[in-house]
């Protein structure tokens, strides 16, 4: 079996002028049985390849489809597969569709109807990329809801994920999980600045009745508490026991000396205060004289 739009390991069958007929590992047939119709192979041009290919030899391609839904084969690594979920920049656009940038000599096709916005040529998008059976034709979307739930069986509450922004709402930023799946990191959750086509890793905070994904971008149980707690502590030792980061310094401040929102910084500065570990002034946080 060929998988379009997929990096296949497949083996040379024949040369003809014009290239290599490929063919799966797995055809275990004579090699005149490949000129029959219903053998599957595709095409590797001769200009792919810098030296000659042998007959049997195996080579990894990636398996694709030109303008008119013909197979070949190429040995350039597309940016995005099939099923994939990437950031593409788009090059142009017209009434029909735009056209994204994929690392090949064709430009990905996203047609009008698959399109979540309007594309501006230059900018970066999410796309996700399928296969249309009906015009035997690669293509791709940014209406990532024809081939994402917002919801998936397989993810639990507490959770690590792989978080992908792929677009901003009154809500909060909206993120692909781990490729397969829509999810949300609401405004108060999101300490740190987020932009469309970021990626981050993040923690499944809650899963609703409706199946919809809550994310957060960091842990709020007892061991990352107590992790946080000590972090100040070894902060404050390797500077004199004093810090001038208090739990009135901006979130952005906060955020990079310790990667946590201003938030989880004050609940952590006040757990080391009630432990009589640190005092807490006006202009600076200081350890306590053991």
């Amino acid at each position: 079996m060929i998988n379009i739009g997929k990096i296949n390991t497949l083996k040379v069958v024949a040369e003809y002028p014009f290239g290599y007929a490929l063919a799966p590992l797995t055809d275990n047939v004579d090699e005149t049985d490949y000129s029959s119709e219903d053998m599957p192979t595709v095409t590797l041009p001769h200009d792919e390849v810098t030296t000659s290919l042998e007959v049997e030899q195996t080579l990894d391609v990636f398996v694709a489809t030109d303008q008119r839904g013909d197979l070949f084969a190429t040995l350039k690594p597309p940016r995005i597969q099939v099923g994939e979920t990437k950031v593409l920049k788009a090059v142009s656009a017209t009434h029909f569709g735009a056209f994204f940038d994929w690392g090949l000599e064709n430009d990905l096709l996203i047609p009008a109807d698959y399109q979540e916005s309007p594309i501006d040529p230059g900018m970066y998008y999410v796309v996700h990329a399928f296969f249309d059976e009906k015009t035997n034709r690669i293509l791709g979307a940014t209406r990532l809801h024809y081939f994402l739930k917002e919801g998936s069986a397989y993810l639990s509450e507490g959770e690590n994920v792989s978080c992908l922004v792929y677009a901003k709402s009154d809500l909060g930023f909206k993120v692909v999980l781990n490729e397969r799946a829509l999810g949300l990191i609401f405004h108060s959750d999101a300490f740190k600045p987020l932009k469309v086509g970021q990626s981050t890793d993040g923690v499944v905070k809650t899963i609703r009745e409706d199946g919809k994904i809550d994310v957060v971008l960091q842990r709020h149980d007892k061991e990352t508490r107590d992790a946080l707690q000590q972090a100040i502590l070894d902060d404050l030792e390797a500077h004199g026991g004093i810090s001038t980061l208090t739990d009135k310094s901006p979130p952005d401040a906060i955020y990079q000396h310790f990667n946590v929102s201003k938030a989880a910084y004050k609940k952590a500065l006040g757990a080391l205060y009630k432990q009589k570990k640190i005092t807490i002034g006006t202009d600076a946080v200081r350890l306590t004289q053991s």
